[in-house]
């Protein structure tokens, strides 16, 4: 399964309209959605079916026995967090701050603390014909970065094939993005003429440099600030990273996400200019298979 990863940087530029576009135009039989914590992906590309679902579990939580609680309060003194409170001089856990780096447990005089597996998301694959793989992690919870990995565990299980997978990375350079990175054979980066979406282009161009994953760039809304497009463009050529397209501003971009559409099925300026980037990018993505 060769792999196609969607990035963005930062959110709202456009990212998973792009990879759903894609997701159509392909016709693929493969795809995933690595937004863990606000999966949105579902909402123009979920296949008719229903989804296996399967409790993830991810960082251990630390429970307290009370009838070995001994009251030495060691475990609030020392955990990093705050997440022990002293509650009438009683330790009580806040599992939503405990990071579960077991600390409290490993000091505790009495052993009347111990690490408990704790359900931290969903993961949810549509097994049909195509295959979608996505999760939803627990509010509050950590190891995203994880979750991402068991996504694409899951949209790789059992299945030996040279096809192309749309991956729907997560915005943001944190361990989702990463994670999402991990055995790519391309990134297409969606980025916006602002300064935050030049700012995080240039950190997610240098985290892909990093993993040596091969990246483009594609400029949406291009036509909000015509500067800053140049700017994008100049610092892409600068590091020999091909500008794909650009994709102006259209107001039915969301008149079709909300009719839980792909910007492709409708008539309109932004859907022409994807199509017009999806040729462009396949063309590079199999360009670097030979």
């Amino acid at each position: 399964m060769r792999q196609l990863l969607i990035l963005s940087g930062k959110g709202g530029t456009g990212k998973t309209t792009v990879a759903s576009a894609f997701i159509k135009l392909l016709n693929a039989k493969y795809y995933a959605d690595c937004d863990v914590e606000a999966p949105n992906l579902d909402i123009t590309s979920t296949p008719n079916t229903k989804p296996k679902s399967e409790d993830y579990y991810g960082l251990k939580i630390a429970h307290i026995n009370y009838d070995n609680c001994v009251g030495c309060m060691k475990c609030f003194e020392k955990c990093n967090f705050d997440a022990i409170k002293n509650v009438n001089g009683k330790p009580v856990i806040n599992e939503f701050s405990c990071e579960g780096c077991g600390l409290c447990a490993y000091i505790c005089p009495a052993n009347a603390i111990h690490m408990e597996e704790c359900v931290n998301g969903e993961t949810l694959t549509y097994d049909a014909n195509p295959r979608f793989a996505t999760a939803k992690l627990r509010m509050g919870s950590g190891a995203s970065g994880k979750l991402v990995s068991k996504v694409k565990e899951n949209l790789r299980s059992g299945i030996i094939t040279d096809d192309i997978a749309i991956i729907d990375g997560a915005p943001g350079l944190g361990c989702p993005v990463i994670a999402s990175m991990s055995g790519v054979d391309m990134s297409l980066i969606v980025t916006e003429p602002t300064l935050s979406g030049i700012s995080d282009l240039e950190r997610i161009i240098a985290a892909a440099a990093f993993f040596e994953v091969k990246c483009a760039v594609c400029i949406n809304k291009y036509d909000i600030n015509l500067e800053n497009t140049k700017k994008i463009k100049k610092y892409c050529d600068s590091l020999g990273i091909k500008v794909i397209g650009t994709i102006p501003f259209d107001e039915k971009v969301n008149s079709a996400i909300n009719n839980r559409m792909s910007v492709v099925d409708i008539d309109c300026k932004a859907g022409e200019a994807i199509k017009s980037i999806f040729k462009d990018t396949i063309k590079i993505f199999n360009e670097k298979e030979k």
